[in-house]
């Protein structure tokens, strides 16, 4: 399930932490886009970066046991080079970009994803049902503020037959055809952890509140929906 969804449904966890921990307290807009169609076929769900190890999750799962071949990238401050089987190491401004073309399974995927959570996955590959393609990149961070210019949905690409996951982008109707959806986040409060001394500490484990407002025109039909966050 992707980070949007578990807020809408008050389910998050950590991985959700993770995606607001950036944030302080303010507006931030054209965040998570999506743009989703529906075919005979299945899915085709396009996003901007935030999606990606969400994605990845979600097709490793299917993957299982199996293994197929992975391309793309990892991308990491952290030092992973006796971790990770690589072909070579990028490396601009700090950022180090661990270029990826093997075989794995998908359990193999999902216990790097486990160990690394901070670490973003821009991952290309396939399950029986799903196709997913992810620029072997860093993601843009944009910068806050009500200006802010509405990203391309064009960071991650899925085509998949399942209708879970097509539900999942496009809550507001399952059954549609065409989707384009954009959210606002609204930092309002930020709660620090009681009992705790040290600074790195403090700013990993505070929660963002507030809420996400989403804007989506779905079938020609504008819909706004408006949902707590305490992440």
């Amino acid at each position: 399930m992707n980070f949007i969804k578990k807020v809408f449904d008050k389910n998050t966890d950590e991985s959700v932490h993770l995606q607001f921990q950036k944030f302080s307290k303010g507006e931030f807009r054209n965040r998570a886009v999506i743009e989703a169609k529906k075919s005979k076929t299945g899915y085709t769900i396009k996003t901007s970066a935030e999606f990606a190890n969400d994605l990845v999750r979600l097709v490793a799962k299917q993957l299982g046991s199996k293994s197929t071949k992975i391309t793309g990238a990892i991308v990491s401050t952290s030092n992973l080079k006796d971790r990770l089987d690589y072909t070579a190491i990028k490396q601009f401004q700090g950022v180090k970009r661990y270029l990826i073309e093997k075989e794995m399974s998908g359990d193999e995927i999902i216990s790097l994803l486990d160990e690394f959570p901070k670490t973003f996955f821009a991952l290309t590959f396939e399950s029986d049902i799903s196709k997913l393609k992810i620029k072997p990149k860093a993601p843009k961070s944009g910068k806050p503020g009500k200006g802010d210019a509405a990203p391309k949905a064009d960071f991650c690409t899925l085509k998949t037959s399942s209708a879970e996951i097509g539900a999942s982008f496009v809550f507001e109707k399952p059954d549609f055809q065409k989707a384009q959806i954009v959210h606002t986040f609204f930092i309002n409060k930020i709660i620090f952890p009681e009992g705790e001394d040290d600074f790195a500490e403090i700013r990993e484990k505070a929660k963002r509140c507030g809420k996400i407002v989403r804007k989506a025109i779905i079938d020609e039909k504008e819909m706004f929906k408006e949902f707590e966050l305490e992440a």
